[in-house]
């Protein structure tokens, strides 16, 4: 099966399935995806994100981005519900090149797995509850739906590595982010070095923050957000397979 599905406009839209567990099974294709925003469906695109048969949109964006930007285009069939994980706004393109920058990242991250609990609470559920393929989606596919992806992922029993191998996929699509970036943004100047990469080492640094402060992703997911053990069996009921 193929990961990266191809689309004109979108540049990180890709299947969630194929990763193993620990028990040997493999998470489902083509029923879980991530993405950059699709707010850029349109023309051919927009055909081929209906051939997916996509029956929930969750976008993980801010409402004014969403106001300023627009949401994932009207799709007979389709649900769109906006779960804003992130509360405290910050400028990727202004960060200070002298800082570290993944060490960095993983503290935003670390900000949202507090912040947005209520909200990756209801994404998780929503994710088990669905009865057809479902995407999620922020700006670039890469910080706030990367934090997801993992989530979901640890409660699937995938390993850290895989984990970490799925996260920096992200990394093919940064030159094509960047460009989205300038291009939205004449006249500005682009910063930080480090704007769209998704180097493995930050999702390692959030796997290891929360291991320590809950023992695992999946005692983060209970103590913190209330997933329940009745979700997690959902969630793999609905996407593993043997």
């Amino acid at each position: 099966m193929t990961r990266h599905l191809e689309f004109d406009r979108l540049h990180n839209f890709r299947d969630l399935g194929g990763w193993r567990t620990a028990d040997d099974r493999t998470v489902r294709w083509r029923q879980l995806y991530r993405s950059d925003s699709l707010a850029k469906l349109a023309g051919d695109d927009l055909d081929r994100f209906r051939a997916l048969g996509v029956g929930t949109v969750i976008d993980l964006r801010y409402p004014w981005e969403i106001a300023a930007r627009g949401r994932a285009p009207e799709v007979d069939g389709v649900t769109w519900l906006n779960l804003s994980v992130e509360h405290r706004p910050y400028d990727q393109a202004e960060i200070d090149p002298d800082v570290d920058p993944w060490r960095y990242l993983a503290d935003r991250y670390a900000e949202v797995a507090v912040d947005g609990a209520d909200e990756l609470r209801q994404a998780v559920q929503t994710i088990a509850a669905a009865d057809a393929p479902l995407v999620f989606h922020c700006a670039s596919g890469k910080d706030r739906t990367g934090l997801l992806a993992a989530l979901v992922l640890a409660l699937l029993d995938v390993s850290d590595e895989q984990i970490a191998e799925d996260f920096a996929l992200t990394e093919l699509a940064t030159a094509r982010l960047v460009a989205d970036w300038r291009a939205a943004h004449p006249g500005r100047t682009l910063r930080w070095p480090g704007y769209g990469r998704a180097p493995a080492r930050i999702i390692e640094l959030v796997l290891a923050d929360l291991t320590a402060a809950h023992g695992s992703l999946p005692g983060y997911a209970r103590d913190v957000l209330g997933v329940d053990d009745d979700v997690v069996a959902a969630l793999r009921d609905r996407l593993l397979e043997a």
